[in-house]
């Protein structure tokens, strides 16, 4: 699955969100390493390159980038929150040996039986082991 954003600044800004240096390079860190990261493990990566960085300021701003809808969470396990860029409707495999998360394309519509029904939100997970760990 392809995910791109050429200019982080703009795509903040025309999110209505002021694009400070953490907060840019938090949103790169999302669209370059697409590892589906928790909070600790963007502020561990980062905080070698800013020294100043709190985990607060990363959980902070994954917050701000989910209730603009411009990055997503994910819950496989109960434990674990992770976060995701790419906000298209696509599902998630987590290995369960390797613990790797990968995307998958999934396509709609594959719900029936909610007629009148209002959908807000939808995950589709998946959980097995992947074919490298087979």
């Amino acid at each position: 699955m392809k995910f791109k954003i050429d200019n982080v600044s703009n795509y903040l800004k025309t999110n209505d969100i002021k694009p400070s240096y953490q907060r840019v390079k938090i949103f790169e860190y999302l669209i370059k390493h697409r590892n589906h990261p928790t909070v600790d493990m963007i502020y561990k990566e980062l905080a070698l390159e800013i020294p100043t960085l709190s985990k607060t300021t990363v959980y902070n701003t994954l917050k701000l980038f989910v209730e603009k809808n411009i990055v997503i969470v994910i819950n496989i396990e109960d434990n674990e929150t992770r976060y995701d860029a790419d906000t298209s409707f696509h599902g998630h495999f987590k290995c369960r040996h390797c613990n790797e998360i990968y995307d998958f394309k999934v396509e709609m519509p594959f719900i029936k039986d909610l007629d009148g029904f209002e959908v807000n939100e939808y995950h589709f997970y998946l959980k097995g082991i992947c074919k490298g760990c087979k």
